[in-house]
């Protein structure tokens, strides 16, 4: 998942600059996309924490429907994008925010799984 995380944010990166330039309301979003999802990665790597695996299904699964979105309805400045489901870099970002998803909602339904105070020593 943490690797997931990285990637999808690495695959922003090289549309950042040209969505400030044609919808700049995009650009913005994949700028807080891609560090909350560096920021995500961060925090899986330190916490196993329910609160970490939520955010995780959120964020990415926002931007997942974000792009399914914007390939079925012209967002402003986004025309071009409708029925482009095959670009390159869409296809790695929702391959890999669908990895953070699928990981961060089996995470947490391990977790759900764990009987309280199950692994404690107790």
């Amino acid at each position: 998942m943490i690797a997931a995380a990285v990637v999808a944010a690495i695959a922003h990166l090289p549309v950042i600059a040209p969505h400030l330039e044609e919808a700049p309301y995009m650009g913005v979003l994949f700028i807080v996309l891609t560090l909350a999802c560096l920021t995500l990665a961060a925090a899986m790597a330190v916490h196993d924490s329910a609160v970490v695996y939520a955010l995780s299904v959120l964020t990415c699964g926002l931007a997942v429907i974000g792009y399914a979105a914007t390939r079925l309805i012209a967002f402003p400045m986004l025309a071009d994008d409708v029925g482009n489901w095959l670009e390159p870099l869409g296809v790695v970002s929702i391959v890999s925010e669908s990895i953070v998803v699928i990981g961060a909602l089996s995470a947490l339904a391990r977790r759900r799984a764990v009987p309280a105070g199950a692994g404690s020593g107790s």
